[in-house]
């Protein structure tokens, strides 16, 4: 239970680092930001690998660079989206 807790928190952090470094907010909130840390962090494991460090089962450089990537082309997305309402 607390492996999953720690999961979450970590999950968040990095969703939340990959908003400020964009400067965009990620859609959900609190939600959002830990869906982002995990679908960022398993897009960075395809692409980079599982190097780096490691805290609670995420490796930190890819999930990270993958939560940015996945920030980036969201805001994109739901940008395109308002213009065409």
């Amino acid at each position: 239970m607390l492996s999953l807790l720690w999961s979450l928190i970590i999950g968040g952090i990095i969703g939340w680092l990959a908003g400020l470094i964009t400067g965009r907010n990620v859609p959900g909130g609190v939600i959002g930001n830990i869906v982002a840390g995990f679908i960022g962090a398993w897009l960075g494991s395809l692409i980079f690998g599982n190097r780096g460090p490691e805290v609670a089962d995420f490796s930190i450089v890819p999930a990270l660079i993958g939560a940015i990537i996945l920030v980036f082309l969201l805001s994109l997305i739901m940008r395109g989206m308002r213009k065409t309402t």
